[in-house]
């Protein structure tokens, strides 16, 4: 009984500590103060020292009663994550403002060792302290539930801080300036797919039901048509997974009503045919930057999250942007034709990592946040563009199918195991 009792104290303790963790991590890439001194300490502070917390976290569950023994499962998904790093790592050499390149690369860097220590700790945990029942997804839908629900509460308070106003000031979209409002809708839709797991496993219904219609209204709120697209994604993506037929004819027909109204209010009313045809300006931008930017650098491009020789692009008849608001086309512009063949081989190899999980409730997660970041990385920063919380999501996706405990241990592990967990029976 006293065992059992000090497994649910460590539960709660380190369900906290995570969710904390994660919610900073996300926090880390929010504009929250105009003063640019201060947000860049923040970001900087915050980021680092979440991976710096997160190490510690994974060293106190091995103290706790674990052994970091694992074998690398997938390995290509990791590896040419690396070799894409390594790359960027190199385009400094020819890179048209290494000092930005350079920081973006080390965000991206840091984050990718935050997520290798952060998910090697659910793996130590679903081993070793199956008993705690501390789950990934309902971790990282809470801490974004966190972060969404100081945005509802403030546009309650500050509406001009929180909204964003938009064609002409006709639109009011909640983010404002601390955040693209595009970028907050896929942090909604990424809340509410892991939620949706709870739902599965009938974890507090009314609870998880209550904190996914909140969710819905903030993504309804920012107004971003790539993420109402992912959201709809999702919601089909899981009625292909329920085997209730009721359900699944409920909520088709419900999504056929509610079409008409998700057009009307999201799609057209925020600008008309033509602007939503051209992806609000974002297609003659794309045709542009391959028609007279990729000819110039097509191979090795202008280096890591460089567009152009100079801060921004502007061709004959588009807009000037420093991004290219689309992660692929970003790549070709960064890192050329070899940078996105790399890319490439490694979304291959992480897609196809997913389809082969055994678990498959591990392998539902994995997919489902996967879509709305794909998605958004069609439109905005993405999962390969400027450094944003959609590399970081990509990032634990990937380290979350790349390691798996390893049942042969050393002489003092299991020694180690029998004097700090005399109840554990080693696989």
């Amino acid at each position: 009984m006293q065992k059992q009792l000090d497994i649910e104290q460590f539960s709660k303790k380190i369900y906290l500590i995570l969710t904390i963790i994660m919610a900073i991590k996300i926090a880390g890439f929010f504009t929250w103060s105009e003063n640019v001194a201060i947000t860049r300490v923040f970001k900087v502070f915050s980021r680092i020292a979440m991976t710096i917390a997160a190490y510690y976290v994974f060293k106190y569950i091995i103290k706790k009663g674990a052994v970091d023994s694992y074998k690398w499962d997938n390995v290509f998904a990791p590896l040419l994550y690396g070799g894409y790093l390594l790359l960027g790592f190199t385009s400094f050499m020819w890179s048209t403002k290494p000092s930005h390149s350079s920081l973006q690369w080390f965000m991206d860097l840091e984050s990718f060792v935050f997520c290798y220590y952060f998910m090697k700790s659910f793996e130590l945990l679903d081993i070793f302290f199956p008993k705690a029942n501390v789950k990934f997804y309902h971790i990282l839908a809470n801490a974004s539930f966190l972060i969404i629900l100081i945005f509802i509460i403030g546009l309650m308070i500050a509406p001009d801080e929180f909204y964003r106003m938009t064609h002409g000031g006709e639109e009011a979209r909640l983010g404002g300036y601390m955040m693209n409002p595009n970028e907050l809708g896929m942090l909604c839709v990424v809340s509410i797919c892991c939620y949706i797991f709870n739902l599965y496993r009938n974890h507090r219904k009314v609870w998880t039901i209550i904190k996914i219609l909140l969710v819905l209204y903030a993504l309804i709120l920012t107004g971003s048509r790539s993420s109402m697209i992912g959201f709809l994604l999702v919601v089909f993506f899981h009625i292909r997974q329920s085997d209730n037929i009721k359900l699944k004819l409920a909520i088709n027909v419900g999504a056929v009503f509610s079409i008409p109204v998700i057009v009307q209010t999201i799609f057209i009313k925020q600008g008309d045919v033509e602007e939503v045809l051209s992806m609000t300006g974002r297609l003659p931008f794309w045709t542009a930057l391959l028609n007279e930017g990729l000819p110039r650098e097509p191979w090795f491009g202008f280096g890591f999250m460089r567009i152009a020789y100079k801060d921004y692009f502007k061709g004959v008849h588009t807009y000037a942007g420093q991004m290219t608001h689309n992660t692929f086309i970003q790549v070709v512009m960064n890192l050329g034709f070899v940078g996105f063949g790399l890319v490439l081989l490694q979304m291959i190899a992480t897609i196809r990592g997913f389809l082969n999980v055994d678990d498959k409730e591990k392998k539902l997660m994995l997919l489902g946040v996967l879509i709305p970041i794909i998605i958004n990385s069609f439109t905005e920063f993405g999962i390969f563009g400027e450094t944003n919380y959609g590399i970081l999501f990509y990032q634990l996706l990937i380290f979350g199918i790349s390691f798996r405990y390893h049942p042969i241990l050393s002489r003092s592990e299991r020694l180690f195991l029998r004097r700090r967990r005399p109840d554990f029976v080693i696989p």
